[in-house]
């Protein structure tokens, strides 16, 4: 255990040096910067190459080891209903933070376009719901269709739970070999962490410049503000009220998770990572892990749906349109209904943004103004989600303890 901390205390450090000096390189040799670009997308393709099979072994896995639907439904129950908790919290934060600075001047819109925005169909519930059931499983595993493949994995275990022990055996001791083996290449993986966030760093700073971010300047100061605060206080502040942990420990004891979905900014892309210090850094249960973390990847953007809520808004005052506080609260029960399908990539974002300013009337065309800083933004936000997905599984895995010994004193009694 102390070989494993030293090993990511070590990798730590070498992240924040890579942040510092991709910044650097980024800035003062931009041209290159933009050509080593491949690194980071290698270092991205690795994770993402781990993503389906972990997360299809991981649930599987984790649902057979719960042994019973009556266990599922209790822990599925307190995940989901904690993961919507604290989505929206993170858009009441959001909401009071604009309402208390009212960023966004009024600016016309002549020039601005957002090719993207006619592109987009209109969202409806039906047609949500019915993405998340796979028509072909293999295309849905081939595409890394994630809301697909967890409602497959849940599906198929949830079988498996029916079948005799002997039937049972083969197919737990083949999936358990399956996580086991992608969560060693993602301990390989770990190790190139600091060479591709430098990659990735560089390049962001390169290809957008520092001046695209100083002109925005107030925008993104209250982006990283909603976000700083419901990463360091309200999520901190519902962890220790729930389960009485210190909760700064234990996010000082994950933070290798958070830094690396900076750096990648996708949520599926850091999973392996969340899952192993989850673990091993965190002493979270494996099975309350692999059940957890891989919904929260797919389901659990608190970052998403901050950052929406800010930006709707922002786009609102440019457009000197005005919205009550019931509009706002009514965005905010549409934000946290719509990020449960914002898939785990970076970027994703923009997609539901579109819908959400169709839906409520706002001008398309004004996102072409924070569009330029959404990337580095994107980073911020995918931080968040994977910070909540931590508190969510040490929450839960922390009620499953105290719940099995109360289980186990009245056996006793």
């Amino acid at each position: 255990m102390l070989k494993k901390l030293k090993n990511y205390s070590s990798t730590n450090t070498l992240v924040i040096l890579g942040i510092i000096l991709g910044v650097l390189f980024g800035s003062f040799l931009p041209d290159l910067a933009i050509k080593q670009k491949l690194i980071g997308d290698m270092f991205i393709s690795f994770l993402k190459m781990l993503v389906v099979p972990l997360v299809f072994s991981s649930i599987y896995i984790s649902i057979l080891g719960l042994g019973s639907l009556e266990h599922l439904k209790t822990i599925g129950l307190k995940t989901i209903s904690l993961y919507i908790l604290t989505t929206a919290l993170a858009v009441l934060v959001a909401i009071f933070a604009m309402n208390i600075f009212n960023i966004g001047e009024p600016v016309l819109s002549k020039g601005l376009e957002f090719t993207k925005a006619g592109t987009i169909a209109p969202f409806s519930f039906e047609t949500m719901i019915l993405s998340f059931i796979p028509t072909n499983i293999f295309n849905a595993l081939s595409n890394g269709s994630m809301m697909q493949i967890i409602v497959f994995a849940i599906l198929f275990a949830i079988s498996s739970l029916f079948l005799e022990p002997i039937q049972q055996e083969p197919l737990v001791k083949f999936f358990e070999s399956v996580s086991e083996a992608m969560l060693k290449i993602a301990e390989w993986v770990i190790y190139m962490t600091p060479i591709g966030v430098f990659s990735l760093i560089s390049y962001v700073i390169a290809d957008q410049g520092v001046d695209v971010v100083l002109g925005l300047w107030r925008y993104i100061l209250v982006v990283i503000g909603v976000i700083l605060f419901h990463a360091l206080i309200t999520l901190p502040a519902l962890m220790a009220f729930i389960i009485k942990t210190n909760p700064y420990k234990y996010l000082s004891d994950v933070r290798e998770a958070p830094i690396m979905a900076f750096s990648t900014a996708s949520s599926a892309a850091t999973l392996p990572v969340s899952m192993r210090v989850a673990e091993e850094m965190g002493d979270v249960d494996s099975k309350t892990a692999s059940f957890v973390l891989p919904l929260g990847a797919t389901v659990s953007m608190d970052g998403t749906a901050a950052y929406l809520t800010v930006a709707v808004l922002y786009i609102a005052n440019l457009a000197s349109v005005s919205l009550s506080f019931a509009d706002q609260v009514l965005l905010g029960v549409t934000v946290v209904a719509l990020s449960v399908g914002v898939a785990a990539l970076p970027s994703a974002s923009l997609v539901m943004m579109v819908v959400i300013l169709n839906q409520i009337g706002l001008p398309v065309e004004y996102m072409a103004l924070i569009v330029a800083v959404d990337r580095i933004l994107d980073m911020a936000r995918t931080s968040l989600n994977v910070t909540s997905d931590l508190v969510v599984t040490k929450i839960v895995d922390k009620l499953e303890k105290i719940n099995n010994k109360k289980k186990k004193y009245e056996i006793y009694e």
